[in-house]
C-alpha cells in the first residue's frame, strides 16, 4: 500500500533539503494509514488496551528531497511473529527514483507495558496482520 507525503517547509533545513529524521515521521504517518486501509486504525488499536511502541528504526537515504516534493511511501508488513511486527517502507519521488528504504520493527503490549499475546487475546487483529504478512512473502 502506499502513502503520499508533500514535503513541508520546516521539515528542510538550512540547506534547504529535508532533515533525515524527517523520514521517520513519514514512516509513522504511512504505517498508521496503513493500519486504516486494512481496518486496524490506531484509535481502535488502543482503545482495546493495546500500544505498540517502536524497538528499532533503520533508513537507508539514497537522494535528498526537498520542500514541496511529493513522496510515495510504499509500506509492507514483511515478518510478524505474533508479539513482534516488522515493517519495510520504500520512499520515491515524483521521478520514481527511491530515495530512502527503511524498516522499523514493533512489538504489541498491553497498557501496562508487559507484552501480550495478540494471537490468543485478539485473535482478529492477529489474523490480520498475519495474513499482510504472508501476502508479502508470497508476493
Amino acid at each position: 500500500m502506499e502513502y503520499q507525503h508533500t514535503v513541508h517547509y520546516y521539515e528542510t533545513d538550512k540547506m534547504a533539503i529535508t532533515h533525515h529524521s524527517n523520514y521517520i515521521r513519514w514512516m509513522e504517518e504511512a504505517r498508521v494509514d496503513y493500519l486504516d486501509k486494512i481496518g486496524w486504525p490506531m484509535p481502535k488499536v488502543e482503545a482495546m488496551g493495546i500500544v505498540s511502541p517502536v524497538l528499532n528504526v533503520n533508513c537507508n537515504y539514497k537522494k535528498t528531497t526537498a520542500f514541496a516534493d511529493k513522496i510515495s511511501i510504499k509500506v509492507a508488513i514483511t515478518e510478524f511473529k505474533g508479539v513482534k511486527l516488522k515493517f519495510a517502507y520504500e520512499m520515491k519521488n515524483e521521478a520514481g527514483e527511491i530515495v530512502c528504504t527503511a524498516t522499523s520493527s514493533h512489538c504489541f503490549l498491553n497498557t501496562a507495558g508487559k507484552p501480550i499475546n495478540v494471537k490468543r487475546l485478539y485473535p482478529d487483529l492477529y489474523k490480520t496482520l498475519n495474513e499482510m504478512a504472508t501476502r508479502n512473502k508470497t508476493g
